[in-house]
């Protein structure tokens, strides 16, 4: 019987240890990574989205790390595409591959498929993102709520990319981007094996502080300053950037500034497992399970 290719998935909310785990499965099967992050991929952005170091990403091949402009695109269907692609080239000398990441959509994409979304109108979209810098979140969510109240419905209420996404398919095409989705999975040619990291609640609060901390202590806010002429791309719409953009021009103070980016890395991460939560197929893990492999048996 010919072995089977698999990808082993680690997933987790942000600050758990997907990187580090990621690196050890890499250098233990000897393979590449393929990053699932909606942000690592843009070349511009650093210190604010947590990229793996310069010697981890010389150590392992990765996919999906400074492969994008902030410029540019980038969606679950460039993801998938993209993600199918380079687990096609690792698979062509090995019979695994690594994938880690907090994104759930783009993890979701390439294990299902998602329906081609058609194109939006680029004006619709800087106007939706001009709209939200001015006006929040409350903005976006009453949009949302008059135009597209079936979305509104199901829809993750506090997340602006998803709103904005939303929005910007209803003006452009007329049509809910809930229409766009199938419930048919596509049926890929490898395997998949799904980890996901549990760290307990205090443990990752302080993960994620003493990450804030260190993104401050390593320039982050010099780094958001150099992009002062793309605050409005929607690549920078991110927690980290969106409240030193607020610092730079005087609205909050450092302190507020640090103390509102640690929170609010705290409810991404709350997001980010009531979403992987809901995925049977994920094998929870405590850190101390984390130091062996248990994922040969699962290998076909």
């Amino acid at each position: 019987m010919k072995k089977q290719k698999s990808v082993i998935i680690i997933v987790g909310p942000t600050a758990s240890g997907k990187t580090a785990l990621s690196l050890q499965l890499a250098a233990h099967y000897n393979t590449g990574i393929i990053s699932a992050d909606s942000r690592q991929c843009f070349k511009e952005l650093n210190i604010g989205v947590a990229k793996p170091s310069e010697e981890e990403l010389k150590s392992v091949k990765h996919y999906f790390i400074n492969s994008h402009s902030i410029h540019d695109t980038v969606n679950a269907q460039v993801f998938e595409k993209y993600a199918l692609k380079s687990a096609a080239e690792i698979f062509r000398k090995n019979d695994v591959a690594i994938m880690v990441g907090g994104t759930g959509m783009y993890i979701k994409a390439f294990c299902e498929g998602l329906d081609a979304i058609p194109e939006v109108d680029d004006n619709i979209r800087n106007e939706i993102i001009l709209n939200y810098k001015k006006n929040g979140i409350a903005w976006l969510q009453n949009e949302i709520k008059e135009i597209d109240p079936d979305f509104w419905n199901q829809a993750e209420q506090k997340n602006p990319q998803r709103l904005m996404r939303a929005l910007e398919v209803k003006k452009s095409t007329g049509i809910s981007i809930i229409q766009f989705r199938k419930k048919k999975k596509v049926v890929r040619e490898f395997g998949t094996i799904k980890v996901g990291i549990d760290l307990p609640k205090a443990q990752l609060h302080e993960h994620i502080d003493n990450r804030v901390d260190k993104m401050i202590n390593d320039g982050l806010i010099e780094e958001v300053k150099s992009l002062i002429p793309f605050k409005n791309l929607n690549a920078l719409q991110t927690v980290g950037y969106k409240e030193v953009f607020d610092f730079l021009y005087n609205k909050h103070d450092l302190h507020t500034v640090v103390y509102k980016i640690k929170l609010y890395t705290r409810q991404y991460a709350k997001r980010q497992l009531t979403w992987f939560r809901k995925d049977q197929e994920i094998q929870w893990m405590k850190q101390n399970d984390l130091k062996n492999f248990p994922f040969e048996s699962a290998i076909i």
